[in-house]
């Protein structure tokens, strides 16, 4: 079961982390969904120093010296067990490793159309914190990267609301956009694209008139740029129903609160340092820690 160091992969894979924890089989669940909607092979990847018992499904007092790796292939065998259930014809590549989650998912699932995790590990965290896998992956995923949130089964199931979500600060984000796009031809699903536009600010107040200007020509440059381009996906995905809102104050909060509507919240994560990976801002921060539906990022270079 364990994929050989090195081998290369196929492309049309959807590459899920498994941990054992309630988060984990939730981001398989959606998983699944996703694997089908691409017609893609699902990748489940087990990293066994993440294995502990599952006080649902083991007894670790039964089993004092079980070794971890045959629980870990348990958890692995189960996945794969729940994943073929949901879909009998789902291509299933069950990958077991004993190197730590963040490097083999990194490693992995370079070459996937999409990673999916979880929100919450057998750690104890209560959503993503610094240093959860989670984080560390969405810091430095080349990838399109799903952080599976929601506070109910509906988030993860057939029936949801409909909609797509995607916020736009820039022309930088036309991956974003159009990954959303297509999401919502994927899904049959209503689009609304969200832009983010905080109010252009000189925060000295002794700049001269021509300086203000500059910043807010450039303000609106930005913007202008912004609606051509998904003018221009609108035009491309001619089926695809669009609604479009701005807001010019607490994008974060704006995405938040929209997010309860939607089926999926999709943002750009901007690659700034190489050496350091992405650095996550603040408006990715605060829809890791509170959206009310799964998180699509979006690396742009």
């Amino acid at each position: 079961m364990t994929r050989p160091a090195g081998k290369p992969m196929r492309d049309g894979r959807v590459v899920v982390g498994l941990d054992g924890s309630d988060s984990a089989w939730a981001a398989l669940d959606r998983a699944v969904a996703e694997a089908r909607r691409r017609d893609a092979t699902l990748e489940i990847v087990h990293a066994w120093p993440w294995a502990r018992t599952d006080p649902l499904a083991f007894d670790p007092d039964s089993e004092p010296r079980r070794p971890a790796v045959e629980i870990a292939r348990t958890v692995l065998r189960l996945a794969m067990s729940r994943a073929q259930e949901q879909d009998p014809h789902l291509r299933i590549v069950p990958t077991l490793t004993a190197q730590d989650a963040v490097p083999e998912l990194l490693r992995i699932g370079e070459d996937a159309s999409l990673i999916v995790i979880g929100t919450r590990g057998l750690g104890g965290f209560t959503g993503l914190l610094l240093g959860s896998v989670g984080l560390r992956l969405a810091a430095h995923t080349r990838r399109p990267l799903l952080v599976v949130r929601g506070g109910s089964t509906r988030a993860y199931g057939p029936e949801g609301h409909g909609k797509v979500l995607v916020g736009v600060e820039s022309g930088a984000d036309a991956a974003a956009a159009r990954f959303a796009f297509e999401e919502a031809a994927r899904r049959r699903a209503r689009l609304r694209v969200l832009y983010a536009w905080p109010k252009p600010r000189v925060f000295a107040g002794d700049h001269a008139l021509p300086v203000r200007e500059v910043v807010a020509l450039r303000a609106e440059r930005e913007q202008t740029v912004a609606h051509g381009m998904v003018a221009g996906l609108r035009e491309e995905f001619g089926h695809i129903r669009v609604r479009e809102h701005t807001t010019h104050s607490g994008p974060a909060q704006a995405l938040v609160e929209a997010s309860r509507a939607a089926d999926v919240l999709v943002l750009a994560v901007h690659r700034r340092t190489p050496r350091l990976g992405m650095q996550l801002g603040p408006v990715t921060h605060a829809a890791l820690h509170h959206a009310h539906c799964p998180v699509a990022l979006v690396p742009v270079e």
